[in-house]
Parts: structure tokens; C-alpha cells; sequence
């Protein structure tokens, strides 16, 4: 049996597009099917699975229940601990392992807002590993 290659029919939509234009749909794309998975998770997590989360990124148990606690106290566990702790690393400028341990010790959170608004690439959350 032998395929017949329909390649060039299916991408006729997409013929006329740039390497640009090609980029950016792919991304657009990309967040429409990531969307759903965000607002599951942003609807569907808790303490626990925070933990989980913070120990996979290296922080002791007394750490992540910290941190945890303070998002719980702060409304931001819909967030993401981990998340939360990242975007402090980006802000600070500092790695993410002492992001988190400030954190959990108390500091910092006066300024988890201004924190929140970071934006992250691929290319920032690398600096801050």
C-alpha cells in the first residue's frame, strides 16, 4: 500500500505566509491549545500538589510548606507556587533557589505583585536556574 502524499493540498492555506507570519501563527496556535490546559490547572490544584511541585524544582518540605502557606494567605495558589517563586527570581534577578528561600522565610512578599507582572521567556527563566 502506498501513501499518497496530500502535503502540498493541506498546506496550500499557508503557502503565501512568511517564515515570520508562519512563526507567529504557530505560537497563536500553541496558546490556544495550552489555554485550557492553564485554566485547568490554575482551577484544579492545591496545597499538595504545590509541594509536589516546589520539591521538584529542589526545595525541602519546610520550605514548600512555606511557601505554599504564604500563597494560600495571599490568594495566589491558583497561580502556582512554583510559578510565584519564579516570577520573584526573574524580578530579583536572582536564582530561584534563594527566591524561594526568601520567600519562605517571609521577605519579599510585599513584592509578589510587582513580581507577577514579569514577563518570562525561554531565554529569561534560563538566568535565573
Amino acid at each position: 500500500m502506498q501513501r499518497k502524499d496530500d502535503f502540498e493540498t493541506r498546506r496550500q492555506h499557508l503557502a503565501h505566509l512568511s517564515e515570520e507570519e508562519l512563526e507567529k501563527r504557530f505560537w497563536e496556535l500553541t496558546e490556544k491549545i495550552v489555554e485550557p490546559l492553564i485554566e485547568l490547572a490554575r482551577t484544579h490544584t492545591s496545597p499538595s500538589i504545590e509541594r509536589s511541585v516546589l520539591l521538584r524544582m529542589g526545595f525541602d518540605s519546610l520550605t514548600a510548606k512555606a511557601i505554599v502557606e504564604k500563597c494560600v494567605e495571599k490568594g495566589l495558589l491558583g497561580k502556582g507556587a512554583g510559578h510565584v517563586v519564579l516570577k520573584y527570581a526573574l524580578y530579583k534577578n536572582i536564582p530561584i533557589k534563594e527566591a524561594g528561600e526568601r520567600l519562605a522565610k517571609g521577605d519579599g512578599w510585599d513584592e509578589i505583585e510587582q513580581a507577577m507582572a514579569v514577563k518570562i521567556s525561554a531565554a529569561s527563566a534560563g538566568e535565573v536556574v
